[in-house]
């Protein structure tokens, strides 16, 4: 979902039909058929790298690494070949050569049990249509670019690259019948600011183009030909909505504390220097997550020791003082892989050759992190924090190069700080299981809950058959929440969360009960969430999480935690 609400006619989006002829080549057009798809290839890599770059520009570096397993697939040598087979051996045409081939591929894919495996198949679709497109000339149902009124989208669903370039001047919002509250398509809308319910189920055939539709993103509704009492009450809220958000603009400088006086750090995420800016438009205190890998992704090469040390140099000096700023190092691997590292053969890329496990690998890499953040450390207040540690040994290994790198910077000359802290995202279960050793050997712990849930409870949350298993909130992972919390306490180690569970009000309140002194979330979302906790009483938050922890249901917590932050703030859930 995504907040807000739009009244407006319904426009439904839908695959445009593709008539893709069989008639044989003669020989004499072998050869302008394969310039054709050659330029039909050219074509699609554009497209995609326009949309890569703009939403690079618009939203981060995040969601456009979305749209480099396009580029790459654009460039798979096997595909291609193949393709290039069926038009010279068989003589089929570019489309049905294309089609054919890409078709087979995807259906193999769409078969087969492994979630990263079946989203590589909805990446060749998106491909397909794109490059169908530019051989056929068809023009879409709807072009998407050049609306001239306001609406409201009806789809199955939306690909990101569709979703990243919609007109927000006259697409006020959107309906899907697939997808769900964590598909990159809801969390590119909510980036956007566009007003979105997904997931409905069967809704095209009952929607005409035409009718006028109100969809509220805030309630998962949409409704047809609404009534003007409907009308009405919608447009109250959209005032009081509005009178809210300045509200909450006040508290920027105020400080994220409980009614019994108990102190939050309530810092942001970013992905680079660029984000600091809304950084201090927050409010947030500090940095509790910069997502150093995005500056590796979308490049032809490395960044070097230079090019690091001047982003981490300028997040550090822009941190307020007696503020830090968390830097993680490389969280490469699963689905945000530079090509110069790529590796072929990994079926499970999310269990694989990842995070800190690429960083050992690579020293050479290593170093030349480490010491940039070294060295920014001259310039503000910065810590390391090491991304999917799973033993006490890879936690051993790091602070050893880091030791190198202070030692080899010391004997160079090169200013550094000499007290950077170190620490480890808690993120696998192992590594809650073990938390009391690797308290004992670094300096402060945060939990990354979307891939401790995800690693838990073996649930890809981007997988529409198994989303609903998802669940933050499962007993299982909030005694590994616990766990780590009291192994931290014990040794004194401040703990944070810097998962999507930090962000969402309504898990908020479970969150502080467990222990957690420090929240990190992105800088749109800190008014909210400080607002809340400004009424919030941490005895309640104890009462709940201890409640939660003897609780045997997932969606029974969940719902009392969100009642209890529902009944501390009811103007955050768009009640009176």
């Amino acid at each position: 979902m995504s907040d807000g609400v739009a009244h407006a006619r319904i426009l439904r989006v839908g695959q445009a039909r593709r008539e893709i002829s069989r008639d044989p080549l003669p020989p004499e057009a072998v050869a302008a058929e394969v310039d054709r798809l050659n330029r039909a290839l050219l074509g699609t890599r554009q497209d995609i790298q326009r949309v890569r770059d703009q939403v690079s520009a618009a939203m981060g570096a995040a969601e456009a690494g979305l749209f480099e397993a396009h580029l790459l697939v654009l460039e798979d040598s096997t595909l291609l070949n193949e393709v290039l087979r069926k038009i010279r051996t068989e003589r089929l045409g570019a489309e049905a050569a294309f089609h054919d081939v890409f078709e087979k591929y995807v259906s193999v894919l769409a078969a087969v049990d492994d979630a990263y495996l079946r989203e590589r198949a909805a990446d060749l679709r998106d491909l397909s249509g794109r490059v169908l497109d530019h051989l056929s000339g068809a023009v879409h149902e709807h072009e998407l670019s050049n609306l001239s009124e306001p609406c409201i989208l009806v789809a199955h669903d939306l690909p990101p690259s569709v979703t990243a370039l919609l007109d927000r001047r006259h697409v006020l919002g959107f309906a899907t019948e697939a997808g769900g509250k964590t598909s990159h398509t809801a969390i590119m809308a909510r980036k956007m600011g566009i007003p979105a319910v997904v997931g409905l189920g069967p809704l095209l055939d009952s929607v005409r183009d035409g009718e006028y539709a109100l969809l509220d993103g805030h309630g998962g509704l949409l409704t047809i030909n609404p009534t003007d009492q409907t009308l009405f009450e919608y447009g109250q809220l959209k005032q009081r909505r509005a009178l809210f958000e300045e509200k909450l603009a006040l508290l920027r400088e105020q400080p994220a504390v409980t009614l019994d006086g108990h102190h939050i750090t309530l810092a942001a995420n970013i992905e680079g220097p660029e984000d600091m800016a809304s950084v201090e438009a927050s409010g947030a205190h500090g940095i509790g997550l910069f997502r150093t890998e995005f500056l590796f992704l979308n490049r032809e090469t490395r960044p070097g020791e230079e090019e690091q040390f001047e982003a981490y140099r300028t997040v550090a000096s822009q941190t307020r003082p007696g503020q830090e700023a968390i830097i993680r190092t490389l969280d490469l691997g699963g689905d945000k892989m530079p090509g110069d590292l790529r590796r072929e053969g990994e079926p499970n890329p999310f269990l694989g050759w990842r995070a800190i496990r690429i960083s050992l690998d690579q020293p050479e890499i290593f170093r030349g992190q480490l010491r940039a953040i070294l060295r920014a450390g001259c310039h503000g207040r910065v810590r390391i924090l090491l991304p999917m540690v799973s033993t006490l040994e890879e936690l051993r290994a790091a602070r050893a190069m880091l030791e190198s790198c202070k030692e080899a910077l010391r004997s160079e000359g090169v200013p550094f700080c000499d007290s950077v802290p170190l620490g480890v995202m808690i993120e696998i279960p192992s590594a809650a299981l073990i938390a009391e050793e690797l308290a004992r050997e670094c300096d402060f712990f945060s939990i990354g809950t979307n891939d401790l849930t995800g690693y838990t409870l073996a649930v890809d949350r981007l997988n529409e058959r198994v989303a609903h298993l998802y669940q933050p909130t499962h007993p299982a992972v909030l005694r590994l929440i616990r766990m780590t919390v009291e192994a931290a306490q014990r040794h004194g180690r401040p703990v944070g969360v810097c998962g999507e569970m930090a962000g969402e009000p309504g898990l908020v309140p479970l969150l502080i009960g467990l222990g957690v002194q420090e929240l990190s979330v992105t800088p749109a979302l800190i008014p909210a969430v400080k607002f809340l906790l400004r009424r919030l009483r941490l005895s309640e938050a104890r009462d709940i999480a201890q409640w939660a922890l003897d609780c045997s249901g997932g969606a029974e917590i969940l719902q009392r935690s969100r009642e209890v932050a529902l009944a501390a703030a009811p103007n955050l859930f768009g009640k009176q």
